[in-house]
């Protein structure tokens, strides 16, 4: 069995550094815009609640489904993939597919707003 705790936590700490480092430049040019007097209003995106539920739904139905076609590609003879690679590779195919389905809905929704 393949052991991913280095991996992990290799992963884990890259992200909080550059998560420290992303929260710093951007308060710092937060901090100079404000200081030119810029309204701060411009710092808040209005976002769209029905598009992020959708987002998440489409997500979880897509991982539920890679889950479901790993484990049929784990078990069945004529594929022999191993257990790990077809969970992995089935999670995030079909995740990936539902947030470009979710892209394509979104895009056409907004240019149907667009047009009232």
């Amino acid at each position: 069995m393949l052991d991913l705790t280095p991996v992990l936590v290799l992963a884990i700490i890259f992200g909080t550094i550059l998560g420290i480092i992303y929260l710093g430049i951007r308060r710092k040019e937060r901090m100079a815009m404000m200081e030119k007097g810029v309204d701060a209003s411009m710092f808040l995106t209005p976002r769209k609640k029905s598009s992020l539920s959708l987002k998440y739904g489409l997500l979880l139905i897509g991982v539920a489904l890679g889950i479901l076609i790993g484990k049929l590609l784990a078990t069945t003879e004529a594929f022999r993939f191993e257990e790990e690679a077809a969970y992995f590779s089935m999670i995030f195919l079909f995740g990936g597919m539902a947030l470009i389905i979710h892209y394509f809905m979104d895009k056409k929704l907004t240019e149907s707003e667009k047009e009232k």
